[in-house]
């Protein structure tokens, strides 16, 4: 009971309880081990003890929590949430809202539901009881917040504490009337007469974030897989830039939604998976167009041999995918990017103006970009695994003097930086290219849920990540052994005691020149499964994180980049999380096929019935495509890898009665009137997503050109080509962007899109 109770103040778990109910009691070692990563001594009775008093201590001591946040309306009133919140953990997280929501079997990122998991007692302040929602939240619903309440410091506070707040533009605010704070970030600082000081983010963020001005559809496309005749072996931004316009212009889509353009971990083999990046802050140099850039014009006659010769490499790594069946090779792909790289930017200068832009980059990336740029040169040396590194680099701090050192060091490091300006530019010029096509929404990029342990980011923010931790995903209806991503997690308490400077530094970067950020598992802003190193997935455990701050950063973030939040929200989610969600303006993911009355008939969920504020899509990357869904050979593909749980025969034969169940949907309510045939039957899936309130509509571009292959298929790792396909067409052989926009498939699927999404009056442009 004791560890229980120690674990419930750090927002550990000690049970949990599956989607099938039941409650299931996390390993005592797992909780330890937990507790461990989060700097508390749980190994004995008696060290369990002391830290429980410890605690207790803190709490009587503690003047205010570390995170206080405010929501304000966008009026400039004050909206739900508007006191700043006294009942958070000491930096964790959201109550348990109740019972599992049985959303199918959505994928491999699926959670548990939180029934019986331990939450945080509020630390905040000495006498709180409990986290928020505890006690308000009985049937799964999030409580009601006061409304227009003005801003103002916490009430606990014993009378005479004197109070100081710093914004986070440097203007200082004495006392306690904190009226005309302004949205941002801002420092608290408190003394009580007693002399207790304490220190506090506090976090004033819009009610909201900011949604689309009309309805309008959009692709959804991996975009290492849209090569085009000028691609090097891969997608690339130019391609991202052409298909933004093809797509705006000729048919009135308002987005393009990629895959995460993160840099990758140096090395090779390389990773394929865009979803275990080295770095989310910083995009990969691999999907640069290197033609683009403009010192490529200004190569001399006297190296124009040796860049006939990449050209020839580049020509022949296009031919191998789209002409001669070969798979995608990131590798070689940057190897000859990275040649072409290294000749331009060693023989031909900045000009003025360019330079200016390029130390204007380096200043607004600042220590970030310095530190990433310095693992990719110690890389290049050492490997990619900074754990093995020479003691004297394996922090960044401590790899400066090497730098400093080493003139040789400190021109890769300033070559690490160049790329990541140059990169930079060209996801400007797609997104300006989205907004001049006419885009509602624009370029809509992707969150990863985590980064490689071995990559940039674990490197150079090693106090912020949970040491002999990784995230994954507890036993469920769709894997029953677990998932274990290998992914790090932050600390709940280190992102508190920076003022979450990590995670606001990280959304800032990505929504530079997006028109929406999508959120790969959006449920681990509120919650996320640790598993201790060497341990299964099984015997992993729920760890809370302060979902209010960290929504709060997202909205506020999100406000300022003018930008649409879409939480990829599959998978059986905790019941309020999806209401919390919409109620900050964050847009969901409904996938049809798991559309259904899973409380009641369990048959397919009726159009009007679905939520509006979502992305309304029949696919995704982790999922059969349309065709291969109409046609069962999902289930074949499954099938011939090991993967299904039980006979072909009975599995085809459940599959075939659920699309006969969708397609008879699709004929009734008058979506099919071609009759049967597989392009037919796409168009009638869409037209179901279009009658749908859904404000936002998404279409899997492989979908538009009869592709039957996945992207990605979760439980296997050499058996199937993850990540490293090109877009196909029926007969599965590679189609350019430019085949692509010349198809009447694709042709006929888009007109009738921008025919229901287009705005009164519009024209094409």
């Amino acid at each position: 009971m004791t560890l229980a109770r120690l674990a419930a103040r750090h927002g550990v778990a000690t049970v949990h309880s599956p989607a099938d109910g039941g409650d299931v009691p996390v390993p005592e070692a797992t909780v330890v081990a937990v507790l461990a990563a989060l700097g508390v001594d749980a190994s004995t009775p008696e060290a369990v003890t002391a830290a429980l008093e410890a605690a207790e201590r803190a709490d009587r001591e503690r003047l205010l929590p570390p995170t206080l946040v405010h929501w304000r309306t966008g009026d400039g009133g004050d909206g739900p949430g508007a006191s700043p919140r006294e009942d958070a953990a000491p930096y964790g997280g959201t109550n348990p809202y109740g019972d599992a929501n049985p959303y199918a079997e959505a994928g491999p990122h699926g959670d548990a539901a939180p029934h019986g998991d331990a939450a945080p007692h509020g630390d905040a302040v000495p006498h709180a009881d409990s986290a928020p929602y505890a006690d308000s939240a009985p049937h799964g619903e999030p409580p009601a917040h006061p409304r227009d309440a003005p801003l103002r410091p916490p009430s606990h506070l014993p009378p005479g504490t004197r109070l100081q707040v710093t914004t986070e533009d440097g203007a200082v605010v004495l006392g306690d009337d904190w009226s005309g704070l302004p949205l941002g970030v801002h420092t608290v600082e408190a003394e009580a007469p007693d002399g207790r000081t304490a220190t506090a983010t506090l976090i004033v963020s819009p009610a909201r974030v900011p949604g689309p001005a009309r309805r309008t559809y959009g692709l959804l496309v991996q975009l290492y897989s849209l090569l085009s005749q000028r691609s090097w072996g891969m997608g690339d931004l130019g391609d991202l830039r052409e298909l933004a316009t093809w797509a705006g212009r000729r048919h009135g889509a308002g987005f393009v939604q990629v895959n995460p353009l993160h840099a990758g971990v140096p090395g090779a083999p390389a990773d394929p998976s865009p979803y275990r990046p080295s770095s989310r802050r910083f995009p990969d140099p691999v999907h640069l167009r290197i033609e683009e850039i403009p010192e490529y014009a200004l190569i001399g006659p006297e190296r124009r041999e040796e860049l006939d010769r990449i050209l020839a490499d580049a020509a022949e790594l296009r031919e191998r995918v789209l002409g001669k069946g070969a798979l995608i090779d990131r590798d070689a792909v940057w190897e000859v990017k990275r040649r072409a790289l290294e000749l331009l930017l060693t023989t031909v200068e900045l000009g003025p103006g360019r330079r200016a832009d390029f130390h204007d980059f380096l200043a607004g990336r600042g220590r970030a970009l310095e530190d990433h740029a310095t693992y990719q040169a110690l890389a290049e040396r050492h490997g990619p695994h900074w754990r093995s590194w020479p003691e004297a680099l394996r922090t960044p701090r401590a790899a400066e003097a090497a730098v400093r050192a080493d003139p040789a060091l400190a021109a890769r490091v300033d070559f690490h930086c160049r790329l990541a300006w140059l990169t930079d530019r060209q996801l400007a010029a797609a997104a300006g290219a989205a907004r001049e096509a006419g885009m509602a929404v624009g370029i809509v990029h992707d969150l990863a849920v985590g980064v490689h342990p071995e990559g940039s980011d674990a490197w150079a923010g090693q106090e912020a990540f949970a040491a002999g931790m990784s995230v994954g995903a507890p036993p469920d209806a769709f894997n029953a052994r677990g998932q274990d991503w290998g992914l790090p997690p932050w600390r709940p308490d280190a992102l508190a005691a920076a003022g979450y400077a990590p995670y606001r530094g990280l959304l800032r970067e990505l929504l530079r020149h997006a028109g929406a950020l999508r959120i790969d598992h959006v449920m681990g802003l509120f919650r996320l499964w640790w598993v201790p190193e060497g341990r299964e997935p099984t015997e992993g455990t729920y760890v809370r994180y302060d979902a209010d701050a960290m929504l709060a950063v997202l909205v506020l973030e999100a406000h300022r980049a003018g930008a649409l939040v879409i939480g990829e929200d599959l998978g059986t989610v905790e019941p309020g999380v999806r209401e919390e969600l919409a109620r900050r303006g964050v847009f969901g993911t409904s996938v049809l096929w798991f559309e259904r009355d899973w409380a009641g008939t369990g048959r397919p969920l009726p159009p009007e019935e679905w939520r509006a504020e979502c992305v309304a899509t029949a696919t995704t990357h982790d999922l059969p495509s349309t065709a291969a869904r109409l046609s069962g050979d999902h289930v074949v593909l499954r099938h011939r890898l090991g993967l299904l749980p039980g006979d072909l025969e009975r599995e085809r034969s459940a599959d075939r009665a659920e699309t006969a169940e969708w397609r008879g949907l699709f004929e009734r309510l008058g979506l099919l009137p071609e009759g049967p045939g597989e392009e037919a039957e796409i168009r009638a899936v869409h037209r179901y997503l279009l009658a749908t309130p859904a404000r936002m509509v998404g279409v899997w571009l492989p979908d538009a050109v009869g592709d039957r292959r996945p992207q990605n298929l979760p439980g296997t790792w050499d058996e199937y080509p993850n990540w490293r396909l090109p877009v196909a067409g029926l007969d599965g052989q590679p189609l350019t962007l430019e085949q692509l926009a010349a198809s009447p498939r694709a042709h006929a699927l888009l007109s009738e899109l921008h025919a229901r999404t287009a705005p009164p009056g519009a024209r094409r442009v």
